[in-house]
């Protein structure tokens, strides 16, 4: 008898079967984590806007009502990015005193003149205060 050592119509689409199944399984799950990696230059440019707030404060000693970029010492140029613009972001308030900062700083996706802007979430937050120890927190939302 002699042994063939070549694959069958049938081995091989049995084959092209599974990778098949194994491909619209893995798609969707990889395209959920395109918006998750946009946002991270976001979430970078919010702590570079803490971090010149907290300059700021260091600077004036204290301040009331959120100042503007611009008086924080970023051009609008300084927070453009592939995905987000300098549209997108905007200090909600901010405070300081005794050493303390407090902020609220928010990255709205639809003020992004980008169009390679992510989908979802709509917004996001970086949040400083004493309620959570002055740590810095994100926090997302899908309504404006």
């Amino acid at each position: 008898m002699k042994s063939s050592k070549a694959f069958t119509l049938v081995e091989l689409m049995v084959v092209v079967l599974i990778v098949g199944i194994l491909a619209s399984v893995a798609v969707p799950l990889m395209s959920g984590r395109v918006d998750s990696a946009k946002w991270s230059e976001g979430r970078a440019a919010m702590g570079t806007i803490a971090s010149a707030l907290r300059a700021y404060a260091a600077e004036k000693g204290g301040f009331t009502g959120a100042p503007t970029l611009l008086e924080i010492g970023l051009r609008n140029n300084d927070l453009d990015g592939t995905y987000f613009s300098h549209e997108a972001y905007e200090i909600t308030s901010a405070s300081a005193s005794e050493g303390r900062v407090s902020f609220v700083i928010t990255c709205t996706a639809g003020d992004s003149t980008r169009s390679g802007k992510p989908a979802m979430p709509a917004w996001m937050t970086l949040t400083s205060s004493e309620a959570n120890s002055y740590v810095a927190t994100f926090a997302e939302g899908s309504g404006s």
